[in-house]
C-alpha cells in the first residue's frame, strides 16, 4: 500500500510533470515519437488490413477486441473503443509495475491505435478489396432500418458511407476468389508487420499496449525471453476465439502467436546485435587509437602468445556496432595494416553502452 500512496501526492505529479518537461526539450523525446507513430501506424495497418478481414484471431488484444466486437455487433468505429477499454486497466499496471517512462509511452502507443485504424478505414476501406457494390432497394432498406441481413453464404452485407449495399465476395484481401480467402498470407503480413512494429516499441522502452504489457511484466519479473512471455498470453487470448470462429481458425490463429512471439525473439535481437571483434596487429597502437578517439568506442588489450612461433603479441577486444566495424576494416585496409582480424555477432549486450554523436562539431556521449 505504501508503494501506491506515491500515485496520489502532489509531489508525485509535480515531479513527472518536471521530468516530463524536460524530456520534451530533448531531441531523444521526439526522435522516439516520431518512432512511436510510424510503428504504430504500421500496426493499425496490420490489424486493418490483414486482421479484422480474415477474422483471424491471433493472440492479442487487438484479437480479443474483435471478438467483443463481434459478439456485439460492433462496426470498425466500435472496434477501437473495445481496444482503448481493455488497455485502460492494462495501462495502469504499467506505471505500477514496469515505471514511468514505459507506462507513458504505452500511453501514446495505446491510445492512437484506435484513431490510425480509423484513419486507414476513412483512407481506403478493406472493404473496397473483399466487397463489392450491389444494386438491391430491399436489402438497403433493410440495413437502413438497422436489420442485419445475411447472404447466401451467411456473410452480413454492409452498408457504405455512401448508402451502398456491400456484399462480401472475399474472406480475405488477398483472396483468390468467393470463399477461397488466403488466411495463411494474411497470417504472416499481420504476424510480420506487428512483429517489426512491436520490436521497435520495445528497443525505445515502449509498447504497442494491451497483451505486450503483460509480456513486459512476465519478462522483467519471470525473466523469460519477451517473444516468450507475449505468446504465453496471446495463446491464452485465442481460446476465446471458440466463440466465434471454427476450430480451424483458431488453431491457425495459434500458430500465429507462436510465429509472432518467435519473430519478436527475433527483430529484438536483430535491433540489438553488436560485433565482438578481435584483431591482432603488430601495430596495435594505431588501431586502438583509432577504435577510441575517432569511434569514441572503448576496447580491451590483451597480451598473448602464437602458439605456433612462440612471439607475444597484442590482442585488441570491442563491441562496435556493424557501422563501427565497417569502418575499423576500411582504416585497416586504406592504411594497410597487417592484421588478423576474427568478428561474430552478440546478440545481447548488457550493463552500460556508450552511444555517441557529432554536435557543431563536438562529439556527445550519450549512456545507454
Amino acid at each position: 500500500m505504501e508503494h501506491l500512496k506515491q500515485y496520489i501526492t502532489l509531489a508525485y505529479w509535480s515531479d513527472l510533470l518536471k521530468t516530463f518537461w524536460e524530456a520534451v526539450r530533448t531531441l531523444k523525446f521526439w526522435r522516439e515519437l516520431i518512432m512511436m507513430t510510424v510503428g504504430m501506424s504500421v500496426g493499425a495497418i496490420a490489424v486493418y488490413y490483414f486482421l479484422m478481414p480474415s477474422h483471424l484471431i491471433v493472440g492479442s488484444i487487438s484479437g480479443l477486441s474483435i471478438v467483443l466486437n463481434t459478439l456485439f455487433g460492433g462496426t470498425p468505429d466500435t472496434f477501437s473503443y473495445w481496444v482503448m477499454g481493455i488497455n485502460a486497466f492494462l495501462l495502469l499496471l504499467a506505471f505500477i509495475l514496469i515505471g514511468n517512462e514505459f507506462g507513458a509511452k504505452t500511453v501514446y502507443t495505446a491510445m492512437i491505435l484506435g484513431p490510425l485504424t480509423q484513419m486507414w478505414d476513412r483512407i481506403y476501406p478493406y472493404t473496397n478489396l473483399t466487397h463489392k457494390v450491389i444494386d438491391s432497394p430491399e436489402i438497403l432498406a433493410q440495413l437502413q432500418a438497422g436489420q442485419t441481413v445475411l447472404d447466401a453464404h451467411g456473410n452480413p452485407y454492409l452498408l457504405s458511407r455512401t448508402g451502398e449495399v456491400l456484399e462480401r465476395v472475399r474472406d480475405s484481401v488477398m483472396s483468390g476468389g468467393l470463399g477461397q480467402g488466403d488466411v495463411w498470407f494474411d497470417l504472416i503480413c499481420f504476424v510480420l508487420l506487428l512483429s517489426i512494429c512491436q520490436a521497435v516499441m520495445f528497443r525505445i522502452n515502449a509498447s504497442t499496449g494491451g497483451l505486450d504489457i503483460l509480456g513486459k511484466i512476465v519478462n522483467k519479473y519471470l525473466h523469460f525471453d519477451i517473444g516468450t512471455s507475449v505468446a504465453i498470453g496471446g495463446v491464452i487470448i485465442c481460446c476465446t476465439a471458440f466463440l466465434i470462429n471454427d476450430f480451424r481458425m483458431v488453431v491457425i490463429g495459434i500458430i500465429g502467436t507462436w510465429i509472432n512471439g518467435l519473430a519478436i525473439d527475433y527483430f529484438t535481437s536483430s535491433l540489438n546485435k553488436r560485433k565482438r571483434v578481435c584483431i591482432v596487429s603488430e601495430e596495435p597502437e594505431r588501431i586502438r587509437q583509432y577504435i577510441v578517439e575517432k569511434l569514441v568506442r572503448g576496447c580491451s588489450l590483451y597480451k598473448i602468445q602464437g602458439g605456433y612461433s612462440g612471439e607475444e603479441h597484442i590482442e585488441i577486444q570491442a563491441l562496435l556496432t556493424q557501422d563501427e566495424f565497417s569502418s575499423v576494416m576500411a582504416f585497416i585496409r586504406d592504411n594497410k595494416i597487417k592484421a588478423f582480424i576474427t568478428a561474430g555477432n552478440c546478440s545481447e549486450v548488457y550493463g552500460l553502452w556508450i552511444r555517441h554523436k557529432k554536435v557543431h562539431g563536438k562529439t556527445v556521449i550519450v549512456n545507454e
